[in-house]
């Protein structure tokens, strides 16, 4: 097996849904959802990087390491790859990849990391992305006219060409792609996840209770 390191980004300053990394989830913090997921998987190495106190003072406490995310990298438009490359180079260690467990997605599969990590491994990729089917029927607006787009009026869900979307429950890539600013690299393997997990990425209140729901009906 590589040399992993899980990283989890979890900044301060949502504008949506205000100090959402620390609203509480069941039984633990948002963030603590994807450090608990990786730890529950076998796996030792991870960081936190943030500019939150709250959040890195909570990582220190559950036992992981911290790296102080610098607030010139904790924009609203800056790209989580900034934050990933300075976590990394503030590191004395090496590693081969990095999973990315990003706290807006608590929720995920119980083996899926564990899959995605041997997908990842025998198949020799770049990266790996998780990815869901999308099963709406959707369409442009141009003059006031709907468009079909991806179907044909009349014709069955269950009938529509697959297309997949990005759903953002985890990543895996070389720590090398880092360096030229890449989550993603040319052999990028999506891993088709089917569960309701999927559909949960925390930004609003609604998807916050959503999540509460799905939360107590799927794992109890």
């Amino acid at each position: 097996m590589k040399n992993y390191l899980v990283l989890i980004p979890a900044r301060a300053g949502s504008q949506r849904l205000p100090g959402k990394n620390m609203r509480q989830l069941g039984d633990k913090p948002l963030v603590g959802h994807s450090l608990a997921y990786a730890q529950d998987n076998g796996f030792s190495n991870m960081v936190v990087t943030s500019n939150d106190a709250r959040v890195l003072e909570y990582a220190k406490e559950v036992g992981v390491e911290v790296i102080k995310r610098p607030d010139a990298l904790a924009g609203n438009e800056e790209p989580v790859v900034t934050a990933l490359q300075h976590a990394v180079d503030q590191l004395q260690k090496k590693y081969d990849a990095v999973i990315l467990l990003q706290p807006t997605n608590p929720l995920r599969p119980e083996g899926l990391l564990n899959e995605a990590v041997s997908v990842f491994e025998q198949e020799g990729c770049d990266s790996l992305m998780t990815v869901s089917r999308s099963e709406h029927k959707l369409g442009t607006i141009s003059n006031h006219q709907f468009i079909p787009y991806n179907y044909q009026m009349g014709q069955r869900s269950q009938d529509l060409e697959p297309l997949f979307y990005e759903n953002g429950l985890l990543y895996i890539f070389k720590t090398e792609l880092l360096k030229q600013g890449k989550l993603l690299g040319a052999k990028n393997y999506p891993l088709i996840v089917d569960h309701p997990f999927a559909e949960i990425d925390i930004d609003t209140e609604a998807d916050f209770k959503k999540a509460e729901l799905y939360l107590k009906h799927y794992t109890n």
